[in-house]
């Protein structure tokens, strides 16, 4: 065999080294682009299935599967309509028993504000967040509640630690922002707060 022939074979092996790398990668766009082009004809399939996955992590939040850190929805109508007309009417599993017999049972002064509740409404209140309080639920963001507050009695939730170290990224200037108030508004970013759902996942927060 002469050195020509040689020579030949070793680009013609070269040249394929380089060709196959070439075509895969040629391959490879293609696929990505008609990727691409089926989901903008049927409409971005990607976001219809990331709409029903999140729909469906509210279905098991409503249904009390509660592996993460959300919390209950309210089911007592008698405290959403008359604590709910004031102000957001807070997840009994925010505080601890102690707290709400505490916020209930001085209602004369209720944060300067003088509250009127008829006895049997008082009791149904009383009742409910009493059962449902931090200290009587089985979530991880119950748990956690109850761990930083210790022997304490503390009547507002944004004095609980928990609450001040999940929030301690915002600055104060954003809690002033007219769109939010301050801490206590929680419904103000935390769009499915009324469901108890509090996971990063749906936050929005104003401008």
């Amino acid at each position: 065999m002469d050195h020509k022939t040689i020579f030949l074979m070793i680009c013609l092996g070269l040249g394929t080294l380089f060709f196959i790398p070439s075509f895969l990668a040629y391959a490879d766009d293609d696929h990505k682009e008609n990727k691409w082009s089926i989901l903008l004809a049927d409409g971005g399939k990607d976001d219809d299935d990331h709409g029903k996955h999140q729909k469906k992590k509210q279905e098991r939040h409503m249904d009390g599967d509660h592996g993460n850190n959300s919390v209950k929805s309210l089911a007592n109508p008698t405290y959403q309509s008359q604590c709910g007309a004031c102000h957001f009417a807070y997840q009994p599993e925010f505080l601890p028993e102690s707290s709400w017999i505490k916020l209930l049972t001085s209602l004369d002064d209720h944060f300067g504000e003088s509250v009127e509740l008829d006895a049997d409404s008082q009791k149904n209140i009383i009742d409910y967040l009493k059962s449902n309080s931090a200290d009587h639920s089985t979530t991880k963001r119950a748990r956690k509640i109850m761990k930083g507050i210790g022997n304490q009695v503390p009547l507002r939730i944004t004095q609980i630690p928990y609450i001040i170290k999940e929030h301690h990224e915002i600055s104060s200037g954003v809690l002033n922002r007219e769109s939010i108030g301050s801490l206590s508004n929680c419904i103000a970013c935390h769009t499915t707060a009324e469901k108890g759902i509090y996971d990063d996942d749906n936050v929005k927060i104003p401008k």
